[in-house]
């Protein structure tokens, strides 16, 4: 019988060889070894990276606001601002007309964003539109040699799909990692306001946002746009924004720099099994409907409380609540809605005109001449009581004040407001105007005069 020893030095010795051998070869029996090189040199100059530049508020001691303490301590003029910076990723969509598709929160209250792309070139972009609730922007660079992906139907994706995650995470430039598609249709997270999301184990990490997922043909089928790690990394847990979505949120910001989502006046809520057998249905798939807003364009249509909601525009119901609201996020004022609804044991078809949303805006002009290009309206009703900077023209009176949309007005001259028709009471469109904006965590004074 053969010793340890000599079992050990065998073992080692075909260790060793097979370690020597280990790297696969170009080629095996004549045929080329599947890889995903070709598709990538395809699609990678699609993606490009996206830094930007925003000057802030920066607090000081109020005692310091005193010309001559400043001047005693040399404090500049310019002390109270200081510029962030941030990384993201973008993907060429129309390389005629050099539109880059992003994340809301890659841009969101830029002042400078520099585009660069896989040559080394760096461009100066355009902000032509932003989508805060569906966290979608598009911005423009000079239409010159560009590359831009091709865009596939986002519907046809199934569960098991091989997918393809590029952009730039950690701001290392860019990277590439596989994976496939491991859930559609997810919503309820709390992440965005309208959410569709493809959910991936491709690899996402901070700074891939506003990258591309692409199919095994290089074709664009999402919009990396978030994470769910406990630490910030990735856990095998990464989400996108579909391809149809993002092409439609897209085309809306480029004709009119923002989305024009309108109103259908219904509230749903989903099917729970109390609910499937108190309406003797047979399938859980769908949304009841369990109010109709008086004078809507539903109740115009005819839909009543109690309405089970099979489909909506030709689309089966089955994410409940989340997809129909989804759904109505992406229609526009004066679109058609399809719905296919079940009364009892009859099954209906009804169409609802999409109407104008009720809600509050002032043109800031209005108000105060340094609000010019800027449009004010209400905060959502999480969010701090105040009145909302909706959107702010570039290059106008606002804009060069510092104003950004998404600021939230909670006092102005020194009183506090929660709707437009407080802060009418309180400013004097013929003298200075002091208010004190809230912008995500911050908070500061600004004189506008």
């Amino acid at each position: 019988m053969m010793n340890f020893s000599k079992l050990f030095l065998i073992f080692l010795l075909c260790l060793g060889n097979l370690r020597a051998d280990a790297a696969l070869p170009a080629q095996v029996d004549g045929n080329t070894l599947p890889s995903l090189a070709p598709m990538l040199e395809q699609s990678m100059p699609a993606v490009v990276n996206i830094s930007t530049s925003t000057n802030v508020g920066v607090q000081i001691n109020p005692l310091l606001n005193d010309p001559a303490l400043r001047r005693f301590f040399n404090i500049p003029k310019n002390s109270r601002q200081q510029q962030k910076n941030s990384l993201g990723s973008g993907v060429i969509i129309d390389k005629d007309q050099g539109y880059v598709l992003t994340n809301n929160h890659v841009i969101d209250k830029a002042d400078k964003i520099t585009v660069t792309l896989s040559d080394g070139r760096q461009l100066n972009a355009k902000l032509l539109g932003t989508d805060p609730e569906a966290d979608v922007a598009v911005i423009q660079i000079p239409a010159d040699n560009l590359a831009a992906l091709k865009i596939a139907d986002s519907g046809q994706l199934r569960v098991g799909d091989f997918v393809v995650a590029i952009g730039n995470p950690f701001g290392l430039g860019q990277t590439v990692t596989s994976g496939i598609v491991s859930a559609l249709g997810r919503s309820g997270l709390g992440i965005e306001g309208y959410e569709d999301f493809i959910q991936t184990d491709a690899s996402i990490n901070p700074g891939n946002s506003g990258g591309a997922l692409v199919n095994l043909r290089g074709e664009f089928v999402g919009m990396n746009t978030a994470i769910l790690a406990p630490n910030g990394g990735n856990v095998g847990i990464g989400f996108a924004i579909p391809s149809n979505m993002a092409v439609r949120l897209m085309e809306s910001l480029v004709q009119h720099g923002e989305v024009r989502r309108g109103l259908l006046g219904v509230t749903t809520q989903d099917l729970t099994a109390d609910l499937v057998k108190a309406f003797d249905l047979k399938s859980q798939h769908g949304a009841v409907v369990s109010r109709v807003e008086a004078g809507s364009p539903a109740e115009k249509a005819g839909l009543e409380p109690g309405d089970i909601i099979l489909a909506f525009n030709g689309q089966d119901v089955k994410s409940g609540s989340s997809q129909i609201r989804n759904a109505v996020g992406l229609l526009q004022i004066g679109d058609t809605a399809t719905l296919d609804v079940l009364r009892g044991e009859e099954r209906k078809t009804l169409q609802a005109t999409i109407g104008k949303p009720k809600r509050p805006q002032l043109a800031g002009d209005k108000l105060h001449p340094t609000l010019s290009g800027a449009t004010l309206g209400v905060t959502p009703k999480d969010q701090v009581e105040g009145v909302l900077i909706e959107q702010v023209e570039q290059n106008s009176k606002a804009w060069k004040t510092g104003l950004r949309a998404g600021d939230v007005i909670v006092t102005a001259n020194r009183y506090r407001i929660k709707n437009l028709d407080e802060i009418k009471q309180v400013v004097n469109p013929n003298a200075p105007l002091v208010v004190n904006l809230q912008r995500g965590g911050e908070a500061f004074f600004v004189v506008l005069k």
